[in-house]
């Protein structure tokens, strides 16, 4: 049997996508493919979908079975190898859901990250201050200071991605309701979060929107979530959307492009970019 992953990186969902497509090219179905390998074809399924590592002996046989030549074999090989090595965030296994490893991994390989959300400063744009205080808000029972510290220097870490060479494009929509509700009884946490979002709205490598109360209801209301595109063909967009205890992942074309239609309608009804700056500066005062 393959090992079990918690969660899979990006290179592993872009080659077990990849894995199938040439197996389809080449007319055979799973059952085929495991025949070859002497395993179930829920294995083979497995790698596919990126449920299991990809395990090097097994790609080679089905590589060569599909008709790939060696050259292809060894580049993909080397790519197989890479996708398997742990992502940074593992070495904060002892804090990060299973179901969030995915999240972390899909924001360092996207190109564009869309978001919409209803109730919190999103995480990548979250001061250290800030995301503690949000941290412990959001903690039942009993937790760690040290727990919580950890979830605070993991959010960090993930924020490293916006100032390398080529970061992704973050657009964010925010609702209102973000600025109006403090995370804190110290004033000061509120207007460095703003100084901060204020940095961002006066980089054009970001797009930032408020969406206003008085703009009324929108078709985003209902959660929050986060559409990644990425510059690998072989990955289609997908949707990450949260709940209590975990998180979907969608990736289904209509559901990403109802998503996505949504976000553009959201866009144009929201404050413009400037008008955004012009909220972030009367909200700074406020506290």
């Amino acid at each position: 049997m393959s090992e079990r992953r918690a969660a899979p990186t990006v290179g592993q969902v872009v080659l077990g996508r990849r894995l199938q497509e040439l197996r389809e090219t080449a007319g055979l179905k799973r059952e085929e493919a495991a025949r070859v390998l002497h395993v179930a074809p829920a294995t083979v399924r497995r790698m596919e979908t990126a449920d299991v590592a990809l395990k090097i002996p097994y790609v080679q046989v089905l590589l060569t079975t599909y008709g790939v030549s060696d050259e292809e074999i060894t580049a993909f090989v080397r790519l197989a190898e890479e996708a398997n090595e742990p992502g940074w965030w593992q070495r904060y296994h002892d804090v990060l859901p299973d179901w969030f490893s995915l999240h972390v991994s899909l924001e360092g390989a996207a190109r564009i990250i869309r978001s919409y959300e209803p109730h919190f400063v999103p995480g990548l744009l979250q001061t250290e201050d800030y995301a503690r205080a949000v941290l412990e808000a959001g903690t039942i029972g009993q937790v760690r200071p040290q727990d919580i510290e950890r979830h605070v220097a993991l959010r960090l870490a993930r924020q490293k991605l916006l100032d390398r060479e080529n970061p992704p494009h973050l657009w964010v929509i925010m609702d209102e309701t973000v600025l109006r509700r403090p995370v804190s009884t110290r004033s000061a946490v509120m207007r460095d979060q703003i100084d901060r979002l204020l940095d961002i709205a006066e980089d054009p490598g970001f797009t930032l929107q408020v969406s206003e109360y008085a703009a009324g209801p929108h078709p985003g209301t209902y959660t929050p979530f986060v559409l990644f595109r990425f510059a690998e063909p072989e990955l289609p967009d997908m949707v990450y959307s949260e709940y209590l205890t975990g998180a979907l992942y969608l990736d289904s074309r209509t559901e990403v492009a109802m998503h996505l239609e949504v976000l553009d309608h959201m866009s144009a009804k929201a404050a413009s970019v400037q008008r955004t700056r012009e909220i972030l500066r009367e909200y700074r005062d406020t506290f």
